[in-house]
């Protein structure tokens, strides 16, 4: 086909004739055949540089019914396109590649509300089992082949555009292929080495959160099965929007061989693959004074940076998405500090880290930059709850992540009462902060009580006091930590004063809260025993000292010398809780995996192929001048 070049009047631009492949597009599109006269037709077609806006336009134009009439070219075309990835000639097989990633996304966008069109144009039901396993076979030896590493970075942008098509991954008719097919060894081959891990690594882990997501509740699924076994350190150490995030929290979840690689201290970081970690929408940077960098020489492992990652998460629940983000981050570290690995490296004295957390500015406090100090992780993350903790106690009350920030917290004190563990910190900034939450729930408890059974979250922190009163002497680091944690419950008393009566008139009551403030009222029967017996003995030495305001170290002298008339409730099973299941967050994990499946179709688009398409050109040419 041919067209003569025409000057427009008036003006001396000339009508620039259609490129050959152009023609070719449009004419496929209109159903013509094109190969009855012309038996070598799809050799030269590839040689034919791909114009994708073109393709997708024509794609585009046809109505779903015309493209389902069309279905026959359509299937013939990806056939084709599947056939050349077996090509020694290079360009033959880019040029293929790049085509058949712009089919995938393009009838993806067009369909994906309709899944089983999509495979019914592109692969149809005619030997699509076939197509599809040679496919794969294709992408399973470029990704294991000695071949260019732009060429592996479009067979995973392939397969990205695959697993990210349609939002819900179980309504996706190809990603089940890719099952079957399985492609998890070579995956976890690119993790293996560090020049692949920096090149490959985050369209690999994106690529395996995706799939280890499909239809996980229903059948086995073999990504999920061969991660949870897998125990290569170099592949765990592979990272964040939601996406990496997932991946994290799949990792953690599934895999115990993981929590090696978490706690796993080296001498510099491993740089994660792009893109590092970013703020949540709609905050500020932070000031660079609050959270840097640490420097190469500082010790680090994955447990470091993704404990200053939550920091910046944990900061902002504005919105939908951050709140998602940052259930997420606590439901990861529920599965960390469940593990008894992760829980020893994290409370090894010996085994210290400076961690920069980030510090959300706040009116009652003036952040100043201050180096972070050298301590055992599980101080940090307590560091980390506390921030929290303190930082959201807001009218639009995130009551369902304090749950599992509390949850988090009771886990690790667990660990260190069962296994005698003595962090040596300040834990007067975690009693102040848990004290802080309680008046908070008991001052707006009529707003509160709308939305939240705030009962039940205050019994889960006079619980975790009640730990800290029946076996802190087991796990505190001295004597004088024990003393300081009396001396708060009798400074702070008409904070857990006002709990009880709280809890007691709804207790009497017949609403719908009377079984759970019953509840509440009965466990903080220690904490009302040591303000009850200290209070007036206190009050009696001030009177016989003539003395109205008394320092702190004059009312522990007091409270030790007391202590043998002091009778306790002992109380069992403080230290229990039920191990995380998964069940109970499926929403937030459904909810989560849209967001995660846009992001990477994005990082898969047409400009991003044709980036990867040029490289590898590239590559080849160089290797045929030479």
């Amino acid at each position: 086909m041919a067209m003569a070049m025409r000057k427009r009047s008036g003006s001396g631009s000339k009508r620039h004739l259609k490129e050959k492949v152009v023609q070719i597009y449009e004419s496929f599109f209109r159903g013509e055949d094109l190969t009855s006269d012309n038996p070598t037709f799809w050799d030269e077609f590839f040689l034919l540089k791909p114009k994708i806006p073109q393709l997708e336009a024509e794609i585009n134009k046809l109505s779903v019914e015309q493209l389902l009439n069309m279905k026959d070219n359509m299937n013939l075309l990806v056939a084709q396109c599947i056939e050349m990835l077996g090509q020694e000639h290079h360009i033959r097989l880019v040029y293929a590649l790049q085509t058949l990633s712009a089919l995938l996304m393009t009838v993806y966008q067009r369909l994906g509300a309709e899944p089983n069109n999509v495979k019914t144009i592109l692969i149809g039901s005619e030997n699509a089992d076939a197509k599809m396993q040679k496919l794969l076979e294709h992408c399973s030896s470029t990704l294991s082949g000695d071949v260019p590493e732009s060429l592996k970075s479009m067979v995973l942008k392939l397969l990205l555009i695959i697993a990210t098509g349609i939002d819900n991954i179980d309504d996706n008719p190809l990603v089940e292929y890719v099952m079957t097919n399985s492609l998890f060894e070579p995956l976890i081959q690119l993790l293996c080495t560090s020049t692949e891990r920096q090149q490959h690594g985050y369209d690999v882990v994106m690529l395996l959160m995706f799939l280890v997501s499909y239809k996980k509740q229903e059948s086995t699924n073999p990504y999920v099965v061969k991660l949870s076994i897998l125990d290569d350190e170099l592949a765990l150490n592979g990272g964040g929007e939601e996406g990496m995030l997932l991946a994290l929290y799949e990792a953690a979840h599934l895999n115990r061989n993981f929590m090696t690689t978490l706690a796993h201290s080296s001498a510099a970081a491993s740089a994660p693959p792009s893109p590092p970690a970013t703020l949540p929408p709609q905050q500020s940077p932070p000031n660079p004074a609050q959270i840097q960098a640490l420097d190469n020489e500082q010790p680090t492992n994955l447990l470091v940076t993704f404990f200053q990652y939550c920091s910046i998460v944990m900061a902002d629940t504005k919105t939908e998405s951050s709140v998602n983000k940052c259930s997420l981050c606590f439901i990861t570290l529920t599965c960390i500090v469940e593990e008894q690995f992760a829980n020893s490296i994290m409370h090894d004295q010996n085994l210290t880290f400076k961690v920069q957390l980030y510090r959300l500015p706040m009116r009652h406090r003036k952040i100043v930059p201050e180096e972070a100090p050298s301590q055992p992780l599980a101080s940090t993350l307590i560091d980390l709850l506390v921030e929290f903790m303190m930082c959201h106690l807001l009218k639009k009350f995130p009551g369902e992540l304090y749950e599992l920030c509390v949850g988090v917290l009771l886990r690790l004190l667990s660990y260190q009462k069962r296994c005698r563990v003595r962090l040596a910190r300040d834990w007067r900034p975690l009693w102040a902060a848990l004290i802080a939450l309680l008046k908070f729930l008991v001052t707006n408890e009529s707003t509160l009580l709308r939305r939240h059974n705030i009962f039940i979250m205050a019994q889960q922190v006079v619980n975790i006091f009640n730990l800290f009163i029946t076996f802190g002497d087991t796990f505190l680091p001295t004597p004088a930590s024990y003393d300081q944690l009396y001396y708060e419950l009798i400074r702070m008393h008409q904070v857990f004063d006002n709990l009880f009566y709280m809890a007691l008139r709804y207790s009497t009551g017949d609403g719908e809260f009377k079984a759970e403030a019953l509840r509440l009222a009965n466990c903080l029967v220690n904490v009302r025993a040591i303000i009850q017996h200290f209070s007036p003995k206190i009050e009696s030495w001030l009177n016989s000292q003539s003395l109205s305001t008394p320092t702190e170290d004059q009312i522990l002298e007091v409270v030790r010398k007391n202590y043998d008339s002091l009778i306790l409730k002992l109380q069992e099973g403080l230290e229990f809780y039920s191990r995380y299941s998964e069940r109970s967050h499926r929403a937030l994990l459904a909810r989560l995996l849209p967001s995660a499946a846009a992001h990477a179709r994005h990082s898969s688009d047409a400009a991003q192929l044709h980036r990867h398409t040029a490289a590898a050109l590239v590559h080849y040419t160089a290797i045929h001048v030479q």
